[in-house]
């Protein structure tokens, strides 16, 4: 199962989830995909996104995950996309489930950088906005991890061009974790149809 995770004031309608999305189905690899709508509160962002992937997991009979050896053959099944606020998802529910993941310029200090868009901010796809709240800063904060085990379980793909996020502290905050470096582009990664394939292409890696 390939899980795309979100960035912040975004949703399963950005290109890049669309691509992938477009991509697999392509592949005959739909049923592999999800892609869930993220709610504003960090917390319920992760409940949701475990509550979908083990719903998944269920249908798909990888097996109840309160068992321990069946939890583990799930986990070898997902692998996480997250990009921007998606990638901080990302990394902390890899961590504390063992799955793999690929981090699209993630953000690494979301509770400070998302501390000036307090109050109601509008979504870039459909229509509608959310509510920031400083209760949401906290729980970001209690998301946070000092660093990553098992970094050969994390691609990080960064771009110096990135106008939101600051690659550098990407790569600070990633050590050991290998990592693409994209001279110039963009937060979005516009080019990203050039590296869809090689995104797949890890998230099948054994």
């Amino acid at each position: 199962m390939i899980v795309y995770l979100h960035g912040f004031r975004s949703s399963p309608q950005s290109f890049k989830a669309r691509l992938l999305a477009a991509r697999l189905a392509g592949l005959g690899r739909s049923a592999e995909w999800l892609c869930p709508m993220l709610p504003v509160s960090p917390a319920e962002a992760i409940a949701l996104a475990e509550r979908e992937i083990a719903a998944r997991l269920q249908a798909n009979g990888s097996g109840d995950a309160g068992d321990a050896g069946n939890a583990r053959k799930a986990s070898e099944r997902v692998t996480l996309i997250g990009s921007s606020l998606g990638g901080y998802f990302a990394t902390y529910l890899a961590q504390k489930h063992g799955w793999r993941a690929v981090l699209l310029n993630p953000a690494v200090v979301p509770d400070r950088d998302l501390s000036k868009y307090l109050g109601e901010q509008p979504l870039w796809h459909g229509g509608g906005s959310i509510v920031v709240e400083p209760r949401h800063l906290d729980e970001l904060r209690s998301l946070a991890l000092a660093r990553v085990t098992q970094p050969e379980r994390y691609w990080l793909i960064a771009a110096t061009g990135d106008e939101v996020l600051d690659y550098r502290e990407m790569l600070a905050h990633y050590p050991d974790v290998p990592t693409r470096l994209i001279e110039g582009s963009d937060h979005g990664i516009s080019e990203f149809a050039d590296y869809v394939d090689d995104v797949i292409a890890w998230c099948d890696a054994p």
